[in-house]
């Protein structure tokens, strides 16, 4: 059998976002909106996310699940990337941060939407490897390091937006220092050992407000 060409993966593309438009409108309840922002459904036709996972599941890179990428992780199912796109809502004059790079399919998304992306990464491997897929396919507005995400990234901030992808018992009080007056901060936070998706939103007088809203699973943040 013939390889696929870009063609059959831009249809593919297409499928998984029109699941995704599915799941949303499902999920409308739990969300308060029965669609995503177009803008984030847009990067995410975009974005080759087979690409940025490795090889022996690349084709399955466009189905609605998470796929293995390697040191027990994964890049997460196509519908939470965009929903905690959507949710975080990056803007092309915001700076985002982000934890977790992973192998850079959720950095490729943000640097589509925001004006600069900083992300940090605890595996060196991932790190490395991210750094040259995002900078081979184009994208100039991303910057990555290794380190413990729990510290954030200090020397950029105030972030207007920070995303985790990956789970917290507590928010990192550091990301909440970083994050800018009328900033948001997305991720999955442990409540009662379950972990929801939620939002928090720092209002200009640095008050909080937190949102949960449903349920999913993601690897730990792992800190040093």
């Amino acid at each position: 059998m013939k390889p696929m060409n870009e063609e059959h993966l831009a249809v593919l593309r297409r499928h998984m976002v029109e699941v995704i438009a599915i799941h949303a409108d499902l999920a409308s309840e739990e969300l308060g909106k029965a669609t995503l922002d177009e803008r984030v459904m847009a990067s995410m036709r975009r974005v080759p996310r087979h690409l940025f996972v490795p090889a022996p599941v690349a084709p399955y890179a466009y189905q609605d699940m998470p796929l293995p990428i390697g040191f027990d992780k994964t890049v997460s199912q196509p519908f939470i990337v965009a929903l905690m796109t959507d949710l975080l809502a990056p803007q092309p004059h915001e700076a985002v941060l982000e934890i977790g790079t992973g192998l850079g399919y959720q950095t490729a998304i943000l640097a589509e939407l925001a004006g600069q992306v900083w992300s940090v990464e605890i595996i060196e491997e991932f790190a490395s490897h991210a750094e040259a897929l995002l900078q081979g396919i184009g994208f100039s507005n991303i910057a990555i390091r290794v380190g413990d995400g729990s510290r954030g990234w200090s020397e950029h901030a105030p972030f207007d937006k920070i995303l985790l992808s990956v789970a917290a018992e507590r928010t990192p009080p550091a990301l909440l220092e970083q994050l800018k007056p009328a900033g948001r901060l997305v991720l999955p936070l442990v409540s009662e050992g379950v972990q929801f998706l939620t939002t928090i939103d720092k209002d200009p007088a640095g008050q909080l407000e937190t949102r949960k809203l449903i349920p999913v699973r993601f690897s730990r943040l792992e800190t040093v």
